[in-house]
Order: C-alpha cells, then sequence, then structure tokens
C-alpha cells in the first residue's frame, strides 16, 4: 500500500510540473508576440514619421540646408539596414530637432496651403515614437526577465526565438509650438 501512495504523489507531483511548464511556456509564447506586435507598431510610427519629415523637406516650405538636412536624414531612416536602424533613426530626430529649433521653420510649414495639417501630423507623428518605443522595450524587458530564469533556461521553453533585443535610440521630439487653432477648440 505505501507504494501505490508514493507513486499517486510522484504522478500528482509530476503533473503539477508540467502543468507549471506548460503555463511557463505558454506565457513566453505570448510574451514573444506582444514584442512582434510592438515591434511592427514601432515600425509603422516610426515610418510615419519619417514619411512626414521626407514630405515636408521635398515642400519647398522650409529653407534650402534645412530641407537637405531633413530629407537625407529621412531617406536615410527610410533605406536603412535593420543593423544600422538605430543610428539611422536617431540621425533623423536630432535633424528635426535641428531643423525645428526655430520657431520660424514651424511656423512657416503651417503658413502654407495645408500646413496646419501637416504642422498636426508631423507633432502626433514626433510624440508616438517615444511611446511606440517604450512599448516595444517594456515587452522586451518583460520576456528577458522570463527567459532568464533557469526553469526557462534547463527546460529551453524559449525554443529557437532569438533573444529579444530592445530598439535604443535618440527619439527626444523637437520642441514644436502648440497649434493656436487647437488650444481654443480644446478651451
Amino acid at each position: 500500500m505505501p507504494t501505490l501512495t508514493t507513486v499517486i504523489w510522484i504522478v500528482v507531483a509530476l503533473l503539477l510540473v508540467g502543468v507549471y511548464l506548460s503555463w511557463t511556456a505558454g506565457r513566453l509564447d505570448r510574451l514573444h508576440a506582444r514584442i512582434d506586435a510592438a515591434r511592427a507598431a514601432l515600425d509603422a510610427a516610426l515610418l510615419r514619421r519619417a514619411s512626414i519629415a521626407q514630405e515636408l523637406a521635398t515642400a519647398g516650405v522650409l529653407d534650402p540646408a534645412a530641407s537637405m538636412v531633413l530629407h537625407q536624414a529621412a531617406h536615410g531612416a527610410r533605406q536603412a539596414d535593420q543593423d544600422q536602424r538605430e543610428v539611422a533613426e536617431s540621425e533623423l530626430s536630432q535633424a528635426l530637432r535641428a531643423v525645428f529649433a526655430e520657431s520660424a521653420q514651424f511656423e512657416a510649414v503651417r503658413a502654407a496651403p495645408g500646413g496646419r495639417e501637416t504642422a498636426a501630423e508631423l507633432s502626433a507623428a514626433v510624440r508616438r515614437v517615444p511611446m511606440a518605443r517604450r512599448f516595444h522595450n517594456d515587452a522586451v524587458r518583460a520576456a528577458r526577465a522570463l527567459r532568464r530564469h533557469r526553469t526557462v533556461r534547463w527546460c529551453r521553453l524559449a525554443g529557437h526565438a532569438p533573444f529579444p533585443l530592445a530598439f535604443e535610440m535618440d527619439d527626444e521630439p523637437p520642441r514644436l509650438p502648440a497649434d493656436p487653432g487647437r488650444e481654443s477648440s480644446a478651451e
């Protein structure tokens, strides 16, 4: 009789370990899916920012030097290989800050036909990038923390998924003046 009780306890323990491993593997899989979704959102935000910057650079509303700087940085960000993407996106952030350091440039954009909409799009695009990057890096941080657990490493619960990498870039937005039309409608 003691043998049957021991076997039952061993089976229950193995069952609990199996449930725990299955739950952990599912959690890790959900984290990897969250990373993929966050990366897609980050890529979309970066592409939108680069597209608007390139559109502004070729619109003829900025001075020629600012247009050239912004066009080169936006083109570089759109064409960068995955290895160089963080550097290219940081250069675009720096170019945006340099071009719009003077409020006269932003006012020139606003004064152009359709400029208020373009200025609003630019403001929204540069605000979305840091949020998208933060969501992506938070998901990466959570997955890395789980993948560092001994159980995950020993049982190889991550499978062949690559170790998640954070997206590090300079994403500080330029200081864009608020749209006066927006402020009065918000009151």
